[in-house]
């Protein structure tokens, strides 16, 4: 009778396990290639679920390469997963396809307001920032010595003595020295191109023109990213110097298809004195090419004319249809704050986007080239505006203006002008559709 009852009594605890676990909510959770770091997501996993013991978070980390697949197939479903982790280009599309849950914005009070500001669709709130990257250059201090460029220059200003009312006369003649100036934007760039190559030998940089999106970022900084702006005169004259550089030797020949590692790997094998990246490549740049590494310095990125920085971002969206929507903004909320942030970016080189983990030591370290190049970074987060905003068809605007990119480098017989004039025309069409 004993051991019936002992039985019965373990059998009734299992079942009151079993209930209590089954009333929890899950919650699932999908990130974007983060397996590497699982230990760190576990921990944070518990620890949430430590202090919410109603909560139970199912992650599933999935693959780059699958990411945006999934997810167009999860959220048009009738069970998505209640939190997932995207980038903003195609939360924007799933914004514009009315797939996501609003965000209310006094839920990020302590984020960098240019970032949550940069994720509206709409001028409605769809996303949770959680890290970003924005380059940095690279400079290879070794070719730049035989340039002018960032070195001191002497300059003689004359003192003038007043002898009398009207007259004046030259008395002293004084030497300062005053620095030389990097190239701050394309258009310097540009312009000092054939001088760095007769001098060091090298490209001056060799421009990533055609992967992705990368000509819309540089024409967004030039506020020319749009129909209009593309036929502009400013534009032209854009186009017509890359193609001029092109053309007479200036930037590689291979800059009408390379990619960003392509371009990497030129400024790892000493072939041009910069190059632009984020933070993280420093450290590729050290396992593979040390002695490139030895000489390199950083400085801030690129800009326009409109003075802006560029930068890259993850977030989280909550799918429309998740069944716990209240639960999946907490537990966002609460991956993403300042002291997990910090954390992950301790780990990785990425930039947080909450404003005190912006302000803390680690993003104002400049004792080491990679604290340098990551406090530049985040401080290059407080100049983003204006963001280029996704389109519709962002897909097929890359390949229009690529196309034209292409053809401007490689065709001496066309004027940029009527390359320029067909892009916009073709551009204008797509945005009507």
């Amino acid at each position: 009778m004993k051991k019936i009852f002992a039985l019965l009594l373990l059998v009734i605890t299992l079942s009151g396990c079993s209930d209590n676990k089954d009333a929890r909510e899950q919650v699932t959770v999908w990130t974007l290639q983060m397996g590497e770091f699982s230990g760190y997501m576990e921990k944070i996993i518990n620890e949430y679920e430590i202090q919410h013991p109603d909560v139970d978070i199912v992650w599933v980390d999935v693959p780059f390469s699958e990411g945006e697949k999934r997810t167009l197939a999860a959220v048009l479903g009738n069970n998505p997963p209640d939190l997932i982790n995207l980038n903003p280009d195609f939360s924007a599309l799933l914004a514009q396809r009315g797939a996501l849950e609003p965000i209310k914005e006094e839920k990020l009070n302590g984020y960098n307001p240019q970032i949550v500001d940069s994720l509206k669709y709409n001028e409605i709130l769809y996303s949770i920032p959680w890290y970003a990257t924005s380059s940095v250059m690279f400079v290879n201090k070794d070719l730049l010595e035989n340039t002018n460029i960032g070195k001191q220059k002497t300059v003689v200003n004359r003192v003038l003595k007043k002898i009398s009312r009207r007259r004046y006369k030259w008395v002293t003649e004084k030497e300062t020295k005053i620095p030389f100036p990097y190239p701050v934007s394309y258009t310097q760039m540009n312009r000092n191109a054939k001088r760095v190559k007769d001098l060091s030998g090298a490209y001056i940089y060799t421009p990533n023109l055609v992967d992705n999106d990368s000509m819309l970022r540089i024409l967004n900084k030039y506020g020319l990213n749009s129909p209009e702006g593309v036929k502009s005169k400013e534009s032209v004259e854009l186009f017509e110097k890359f193609r001029e550089l092109y053309q007479t030797g200036l930037i590689p020949k291979d800059t009408v298809s390379i990619t960003h590692r392509e371009a990497f790997e030129q400024y790892m094998s000493g072939k041009s004195v910069f190059f632009q990246s984020g933070a993280n490549f420093l450290n590729m740049l050290k396992e593979n090419a040390p002695a490139i590494y030895a000489v390199t310095d950083v400085r801030p990125q690129l800009i326009g004319s409109l003075g802006q920085y560029d930068f890259s971002l993850m977030n989280f969206v909550i799918p429309l249809r998740a069944e716990h929507k209240e639960q999946a903004l907490d537990f966002a909320l609460y991956l993403t704050n300042s002291d997990n942030q910090l954390e992950l970016a301790k780990m990785t080189n990425v930039i947080a986007t909450t404003n005190r983990a912006l302000e803390s030591g680690f993003y104002n370290d400049y004792s080491t080239l990679e604290g340098e190049a990551r406090s530049i970074g985040a401080k290059q987060l407080k100049k983003i505006k204006p963001v280029m905003r996704q389109v519709r068809n962002q897909k097929e605007l890359n390949t229009l203006v690529n196309t034209a990119v292409q053809r401007i480098l490689t065709d001496d017989e066309t004027p940029v002008q009527t390359i320029l004039e067909k892009l916009s025309d073709d551009w204008a069409m797509l945005l009507s559709e």
